[in-house]
């Protein structure tokens, strides 16, 4: 096989790969590999592999006999991570490569994120039938509850102090069950997103001053920007919608004693979307929203998209939904990786086209 072959090959792997010299220095790295620790390979080579790749599984002796031995080795749902980004469930093939004695090829095949998008869209569409119904019963009972409201505002007129409390709770909870029908009614009456050429920083930085100023004002805002990003295909306003939501979350998780909220992109080329029929499509540009609060609750971290689902005490559920449902809309993606004290909320979107970028 000829040198330009072999380099095409390595260059087109779809998952990261990574060469390891016999003192376990990275002697090289595909685009792939690039993408995943966020880094050029220019910056990456002669480093130790095990300082920027944390694998949660016991490697070193099995690593050191596959070496010895020449033999390959298969790791399976292992959490591996770069300092960079949360780390992500990941299926490892290591080998010896064959003529260069000592020398061992990675290659990181993550599972989470694949596992989850060939299930998105099944999932979606549950949820887009529950948010129909909801919408539907939504306009049906507003109408009741502000009869009820009414009445319960003309007895007050009449009634002695002990009795006007009840009163005044039926049209507090009459008004509370209207503001969350409202909510559910948002869901049909977002229009489809109006996309084009869209600075990610600009929009982030809107957000960021808007939540200074008002719910985040006891936060500690901090920016990690790649200022190399190319431009998102988006609609602004929609996406100034997502992250201000994001930064809220974070911000009530916090308490009043405030915390860290980090805005960090990078662009990760490797990253797609796959459907369930085997098609995708590209999804390069990274928006983290992290801070360090006290975490999802264990038991609705893998639900915390569906609608009604809420870790807040009166929360409604339905931020998070229409966050998702935002993003989707975008031909997006958005996950989360919460553990105490560090929860990232990752939004994946596609660039503007070239002509857009262009004109713009």
């Amino acid at each position: 096989m000829s040198p330009a072959i072999e380099a095409a090959l390595w260059n087109s792997l779809p998952v990261p790969g990574i060469l390891v010299d016999g003192q376990d220095l990275i002697a090289d790295l595909n685009p792939a590999g690039e993408g995943f620790f966020n880094a050029s390979a220019k910056a990456l080579i002669g480093q130790p592999v095990w300082d920027r790749l944390a694998i949660d599984a016991p490697l070193e002796e099995a690593f050191a006999r596959a070496r010895a031995e020449g033999t390959p080795l298969f790791v399976n749902d292992v959490d591996v991570g770069t300092g960079e980004r949360a780390p992500l469930q990941c299926n490892l093939q290591i080998a010896p490569l064959q003529g260069y004695p000592g020398q061992m090829l990675f290659l990181i095949a993550p599972r989470e994120l694949a596992g989850r998008m060939t299930q998105s869209h099944s999932v979606k569409s549950a949820a887009k039938s529950a948010i129909g119904m909801a919408e539907m019963l939504a306009h049906e009972i507003k109408n009741p509850l502000a009869g009820i409201t009414g009445a319960a505002q003309l007895l007050s007129m009449s009634l002695s102090a002990e009795d006007l409390e009840l009163t005044d709770l039926i049209v507090s909870e009459t008004r509370r069950i209207v503001k969350l029908l409202e909510q559910v009614e948002q869901f049909g009456n977002l229009s489809a997103p109006q996309r084009k050429a869209v600075n990610i920083h600009d929009v982030l930085d809107r957000a960021r001053r808007s939540a200074l100023l008002g719910f985040g004002a006891h936060m500690k805002i901090v920016e990690q920007y790649d200022p190399s990003l190319p431009l998102a295909h988006a609609d602004p306003d929609q996406l100034l919608q997502v992250v201000l939501n994001l930064l809220k979350n974070a911000s009530e998780a916090a308490g009043k004693d405030g915390g860290t909220i980090t805005l960090h992109t990078f662009f990760e080329h490797s990253f797609r979307l796959r459907r369930s029929d085997g098609s995708g499509h590209s999804l390069p540009l990274q928006i983290e929203v992290i801070d360090d609060g006290p975490g999802l609750p264990e038991g609705i971290r893998n639900d915390i998209f569906e609608p009604f689902v809420s870790g807040r005490e009166n929360g409604t559920g339905l931020g998070l939904a229409l966050v998702s449902k935002i993003v989707g809309d975008h031909g997006g993606w958005i996950s989360v990786n919460s553990v105490p004290g560090r929860t990232v909320f990752r939004i994946s979107l596609p660039r503007a086209p070239l002509d857009q970028e262009e004109s713009d």
